[in-house]
Formats: structure tokens, sequence, C-alpha cells
């Protein structure tokens, strides 16, 4: 394959995963409280009601998500001062996307100096770093952009989470959805596989836990043993989402409702499983009125 073939190769795959991650934040956050309370809300996610809102607006995950493709788009590989401005300009543009605390806190410094990233990272949480999951929330596309090699999956996610996410854990989360997305769009998914690239962590512990949890799981019950992101931490997170991915590694709605009866933080496990499936399914078996209603991606109408 020629490289201008290859770029464009990665460069559609990357977008897949992108508009899967999309359509999966926008869905999962009409979930919350602010649309509708909780348990009206989970009566209509098991009835596989979707909601009636005419406009699915998306939030920081998606966000970010641009971030990092526009570098890889512009760079074809992640460079970490140039990401934390894209991240910054992203959060400038927009800061009620629904960033957490730790972003309101580290991206405006970021717009200011984006050299200081590395010193600013560590910074958070009383120099502890981030062990959030908003590195693993944008990084699908990232995984899809360089599936053709693994360990240029792992590397490279090292690199687009320590930008933001210091923690080891907030970093192990990011290389176990990259590694997720890359697998998906080689159709080679498995849990197991993704725990094995995963440093070791919380994160991979869960994911080891995810693998030996049977498909025929109820999808509250996966949610409770393995977090769906209550407390909003990677290894709380990450488990749960990549278990719904590979529960319906061919249906991206199908994965979607599994991953909303999780509750919790719906916005990003939905994000997280949209971005790996479509990585390999694309969305072209999402229903219409879905595409039509989630809101636009710059630059891009409503997806084919």
């Amino acid at each position: 394959m020629s490289t201008a073939s290859a770029t464009v190769e990665r460069s559609a795959a990357a977008r897949r995963s992108l508009e899967g991650l999309a359509l999966g934040d926008a869905f999962g956050e009409r979930w919350f409280p602010l649309f509708r309370p909780p348990r009206q809300a989970y009566t209509e996610i098991r009835a596989r009601r979707i909601p009636p809102e005419p406009h699915w607006y998306w939030t920081d995950d998606t966000a970010m998500a641009l971030g990092v493709l526009r570098v890889l788009d512009r760079y074809g590989e992640i460079r970490r001062t140039e990401l934390a401005l894209a991240l910054a300009l992203g959060h400038d543009a927009d800061p009620a996307r629904g960033y957490g605390r730790g972003m309101h806190a580290l991206l405006p410094r970021l717009l200011r100096e984006p050299s200081g990233w590395p010193g600013f990272s560590r910074e958070l949480f009383g120099g502890e770093g981030s062990l959030g999951n908003g590195a693993a929330m944008r990084v699908a596309p990232l995984g899809a952009w360089f599936h053709a090699d693994l360990d240029r999956v792992a590397e490279q996610a090292v690199r687009s989470a320590e930008v933001t996410h210091a923690h080891p854990e907030g970093i192990a989360g990011a290389v176990a959805v990259a590694v997720a997305a890359a697998l998906s769009a080689r159709r080679e998914q498995s849990l197991d596989a993704v725990a094995a690239l995963t440093p070791d962590s919380a994160v991979r512990e869960g994911l080891a836990r995810a693998a030996a949890l049977p498909f025929t799981t109820e999808p509250w019950k996966a949610a409770d043993l393995l977090g769906s992101g209550g407390r909003v931490r990677a290894d709380d997170t990450v488990p749960f989402a990549l278990w719904s991915a590979a529960r319906h590694p061919d249906d991206l709605v199908a994965a979607l409702w599994t991953t909303a009866e999780g509750f919790g933080d719906v916005d990003t496990t939905c994000a997280i499983t949209g971005g790996v499936v479509a990585a390999r399914a694309g969305v072209e078996g999402v229903p219409a009125v879905w595409l039509e209603r989630r809101e636009p991606l710059p630059g891009a109408g409503r997806p084919a």
C-alpha cells in the first residue's frame, strides 16, 4: 500500500471512530437528571425508547477528541505541545461543554503557555496528576488512526494522555481504549488482548475482570461489578465501556443501549464504547433519526 493510501485509510478509520464517539457522547448525555429523572431514564433505556429531544448535543468528550484528531491530521502523530494548545483552544471556544474541574483549572493555563504542560499536568490533584477518564474518553480515534501498529498505538496514547493526565491510571485508561479501538478497526477485538497491552494498573485489573465476565451478564450487573464512571476514574470507567463494546462489536446501537443501562457517567462510557465500535462498524447501521439529532461535527454535516 502506498504512503498516500495508508494515510487515507487511517484517516478514514479515525473519522469513523470519531463519528461513533460523538454519537455515544450526545446520546449518553440525554440520560442525565438534567434532562429526565433517573427512574424515568432507566425505564426508557430498558424499553429502548430514544430520547425525543430534536437536538442531542455532545460534550467535552467530543470537543477533546476533535483536538486529538486535528493534531493527527496536521502532523500524523501526537505532538504534545500542539495537542495542549488544541485542547485549550477547544475549551476556550466553549467551556460550558461539561469539562471537569481539573480541566477547568488546567486548560486555561495551557492556552497561555502550552509548552508548560509537563509541570501543569503533574500539579493537578495535589501533585498526583489526574487519574480521571478524560484521556480515555477522547482517544479512540487515535487508536483507529494507528491501528496497523499496536506498539505505536500504545506509545501515541501515552503521549496524548500525559498532556492532561500525569497519573499512571489516567494514562493506562487511554492506552486501553486506544488499543481496543485499534483492535476493533482490525476486526480483532479481544478484552484479553487489550488487557495484555495495558500497563500494569487498576485499569488492567478491571479489564481482566471484564474479560472473565460472560456477555450474558445483565448490563446493570456488569456495571455494578466493573464500575460505570460514577467515581470519574479511569479504572471505574474503562473496563465496563470496553466490555459493552466487546459484547456488540458490529452493532453500534446495541452497544450504546447496553452501555446506557450501566448508568453512571453515561456520556463518557457511551463515548468510549461508541468510538471503539465505530472504528470497525462505522455509523452506517445507525437509524437516520439518531444521526439527524446528533449535533454535527465541525466541518461536516450528517455522516453518511
